[in-house]
């Protein structure tokens, strides 16, 4: 995963369910990226929204990846309502 052209954004997240998913997808043989912006803009002396995370896959594993993702927050919406309940 070097070029960010070549990649897709499936799921933004609080860090704990995007790597969850990021688990999942690679039972399923598929490598995925996270990209933390608050944790690299703290390093660099800038803000940014605290524990919201993107996961990223090849464009080529898009499709193969995408019922993954859509599955997961499904359940996880569903599980929130939940606990909200």
């Amino acid at each position: 995963m070097n070029h960010d052209s070549d990649l897709i954004k499936i799921y933004t997240g609080r860090g704990l369910l995007v790597q969850i998913l990021k688990d999942e997808l690679a039972e399923a043989g598929i490598a995925a990226m996270v990209r933390d912006d608050f944790y690299a803009g703290a390093l660099s002396g800038f803000g940014a929204v605290p524990d919201v995370v993107d996961l990223f896959v090849l464009a080529e594993d898009e499709e193969k990846a995408r019922p993954i993702a859509e599955s997961f927050i499904s359940n996880n919406e569903t599980e929130q309502e939940s606990e909200e309940n």
